[in-house]
């Protein structure tokens, strides 16, 4: 199942506060596969406690499954700090190769429109661009590490 097929789950989801999980199948010549999102305390794959998270899981051993996954709710940092997250499911890399320099560490400042960071999705590597300027004051990601949907990379200060 595409990413960007997900990421619309989700969405519909958390916009819709009535319904507590969608589960899609799909199979052909006896390959199945299913995609299950669920808010949490909805359905049998949650994780976690407390309301606003979301749960995406496939099954292992399915192909392009990489089991399941939640997306992290916001952690308190101040009024001041903007967060970049994540738009997708994937492998986080800080830079374009593994001998460069990150594409900005903590201090660095970014703009709008830069790329702070590469997330490896189904073998494409897509550049991720700030939607806020200001300095990096936290990278909340590690390098060549799973990130999930909506799971804070950056948190960036406008001001600083």
């Amino acid at each position: 199942m595409k990413l960007d097929i997900i990421a619309q789950i989700v969405q519909i989801l958390k916009e819709a506060p009535e319904v507590g999980a969608i589960e899609i199948r799909r199979g052909l010549f006896g390959a199945w596969s299913s995609v299950r999102v669920s808010k949490a305390g909805h359905g049998g794959n949650t994780f976690g406690a407390g309301g606003g998270h979301v749960i995406v899981s496939q099954p292992a051993g399915v192909p392009g499954s990489a089991g399941p996954t939640t997306q992290s709710s916001p952690q308190a940092q101040g009024p001041q700090l903007l967060e970049i997250k994540s738009p997708m499911v994937g492998t986080f890399y800080q830079s374009p190769e593994p001998a460069a320099q990150p594409y900005v560490k903590v201090g660095s400042r970014v703009n709008v429109g830069q790329v702070v960071c590469i997330i490896e999705a189904m073998k494409i590597m897509n550049e991720i661009e700030s939607e806020v300027g200001g300095v990096v004051r936290e990278v909340s990601a590690q390098n060549a590490q799973p990130v999930e949907f909506g799971q804070v990379l950056f948190r960036v200060d406008p001001h600083g």
